[in-house]
């Protein structure tokens, strides 16, 4: 298989194997008008398997909504075909308008101009609404 590489954009790699459609559509990739190439199963010493989006734009991404998705993943920026800075990122401390409340009891349930916020729980795993402090399981 033979994939081009990029002149400028970005690498989306160390993804969770099988979670790349997921972060294609939770990142809007779906809309943009450039190429993109999604990578699933390849191989890897470090995870086994794992998965890579080759973005062909210069485009700003939303790393919190990486973060929440797959926290392991590398982020390449490539310019002129070549990398220019790499970047890990992290879970995001605070979710704002990315999942919803739950609990039928929560405001954010009737009041529908209400941001849905989270925060992180100390376990760093599960997230916390700020308004009825229901527990919202974080992706594993």
């Amino acid at each position: 298989m033979k994939v081009d590489s990029i002149k400028q954009g970005i690498v989306l790699d160390h993804i969770k194997a099988g979670r790349s459609m997921e972060l294609y559509h939770a990142l809007g990739l779906d809309e943009l008008d450039c190429c993109i190439a999604i990578i699933k199963n390849v191989r890897s010493e470090k995870m086994g398997r794992k998965d890579i989006i080759k973005i062909d734009a210069d485009i700003c991404i939303d790393l919190n909504v990486i973060g929440y998705i797959d926290p392991n993943i590398t982020v390449n920026v490539i310019k002129d075909e070549r990398l220019e800075r790499k970047e890990r990122v992290v879970a995001p401390r605070r979710l704002v308008n990315l999942v919803s409340c739950n609990n039928p009891r929560c405001i954010t349930m009737t009041e529908q101009e209400i941001e849905q916020v989270f925060e992180i729980c100390d376990d760093g795993v599960n997230y916390r609404c700020v308004y009825c402090e229901a527990v919202y399981a974080g992706k594993k």
